[in-house]
């Protein structure tokens, strides 16, 4: 006989920009998010029997996902993500679970004459700041943080050599050569019991974001790198030391490579080894490294 083993359903792709204004200073910030809210709970019967008394309208979600923006702060996100979940909980006792992710784009300041503007913002739009949370109503509270999307690179201090080689390998062994990746930092929160114990600690996840941010860049640049993946487990390591509230650490980095260019066919022109200036930047195939780090 079939059952229904698992089933969540929401509104994803929800845009939110709010503009928070200081009456005193004059000074305006802005925050964009893209929301997915997902709820779980006793909601079967309208797959298996098409029943929507049991559902809460995706647009209801939508709307409440605006009101709660509205009403409540969304910075911290991981705060504004927990008090959006717990809404559902409360507010509808069939629903059980709400899991909200939250993508924030990142809008920084332009300084204009050598002064930071007061309400005018250049869009980095490459890297986010995500936040997934999952609130249970048996469970808790679980929230995972993340820096998506920071493109890097750096032109030396990388080598790769040591590696197995045997029949299927071409690759030179190096110990100077280009390294860039698009990171993908993930840090995983020890369970809050509650609302109010995510809004105890909501100055810890600015702090938090920011330091992983920092360990992640200054590790990049100067960590004389044996290999990606020796040189994300420091960051993982770094990551746990400086936020001791974290369970685990997981980094995600693509290798993005860019090749030598022989060029001796021209004339003899030297482009190779330590000679090498001009390189081809490659989309793909690329290496892929991933690295989850558990606090023992």
């Amino acid at each position: 006989m079939p059952y229904v083993s698992a089933a969540r359903y929401g509104k994803d792709n929800v845009r939110v920009l709010k503009v928070t204004r200081d009456q005193t200073t004059g000074v305006q910030t802005v925050t964009e998010m893209t929301v997915c809210c997902l709820l779980e709970g006793d909601i079967d019967t309208s797959y298996t029997e098409a029943d929507n008394s049991v559902v809460v309208a995706t647009d209801s979600i939508k709307n409440t996902t605006f009101i709660i923006a509205k009403q409540h702060p969304v910075n911290p996100p991981e705060l504004y993500a927990s008090i959006l979940g717990n809404h559902f909980i409360q507010k509808y006792s069939h629903i059980h679970v709400a899991n909200v992710k939250v993508v924030t784009h990142r809008w920084i300041r332009m300084d204009v004459d050598g002064k930071p503007h007061p309400h005018s913002f250049i869009k980095d739009a490459g890297e986010t700041r995500n936040v997934e949370v999952r609130v249970s109503r048996k469970d808790g509270i679980s929230i995972t943080s993340s820096i998506v999307g920071l493109t890097v690179l750096k032109s030396t201090g990388s080598a790769f050599h040591g590696f197995i080689r045997d029949e299927y390998t071409t690759l030179p062994e190096t110990w100077d050569r280009i390294l860039s990746t698009d990171v993908d930092a993930s840090w995983k929160w020890a369970k809050f019991a509650d609302l109010k114990a995510v809004e105890e600690s909501a100055a810890k996840f600015d702090k938090a974001w920011d330091s992983a941010r920092n360990i992640t860049l200054k590790l990049f640049a100067e960590d004389n790198s044996a290999s990606v993946q020796n040189t994300m487990y420091k960051m993982c390591e770094q990551i746990l030391d400086a936020v001791p509230e974290t369970e685990k650490v997981a980094y995600s980095l693509p290798n993005k490579h860019n090749f030598e260019l022989d060029l001796s066919w021209h004339n003899g022109l030297k482009n190779t080894g330590k000679d090498a200036e001009v390189y081809v930047p490659q989309t793909c195939p690329n290496g892929l490294i991933k690295c989850e780090v558990s606090r023992s």
